[in-house]
């Protein structure tokens, strides 16, 4: 499985590298934009984005928008990963049309089952 991790911060997506690496046969393709995300997904095609929330210039909401306007991954799924865990902020990002959420910081040993958790989930899109 091809995945795209968009995340700013360097350390977090060394982490989240590490710890998908270790656990699953993944591909991880890295942006650290959203602008950057948009251009590798279009060329790319990737089957799930992990994406940052809160990154500069182009945020994580903005980026989502772009995503599903692209044919090439309209219908791929997205997850979030955030440190803003309020219960109304995480139900914003699934009636958005988010997948699901990760909780920063995560624990890279455990990054892959809950990432293989929420696919598993039921989605009405």
């Amino acid at each position: 499985m091809k995945v795209l991790l968009v995340d700013d911060d360097t350390n977090i997506r060394m982490v989240a590298v590490m710890g998908l690496e270790d656990e699953l046969d993944w591909e991880i393709q890295e942006a650290c934009s959203g602008q950057e995300a948009i251009q590798l997904a279009s060329t790319q095609k990737p089957d799930l984005i992990l994406l940052d929330m809160m990154m500069p210039g182009m945020d994580g909401i903005s980026t989502f928008g772009k995503l599903r306007e692209l044919d090439t991954v309209k219908d791929t799924p997205i997850i979030f990963m955030t440190a803003k865990v309020q219960p109304e902020e995480i139900e914003s990002y699934k009636i958005l049309g988010a997948r699901g959420v990760i909780i920063k910081p995560f624990d890279p040993i455990t990054l892959a089952q809950e990432i293989q958790d929420i696919l598993a989930q039921k989605f009405d899109a």
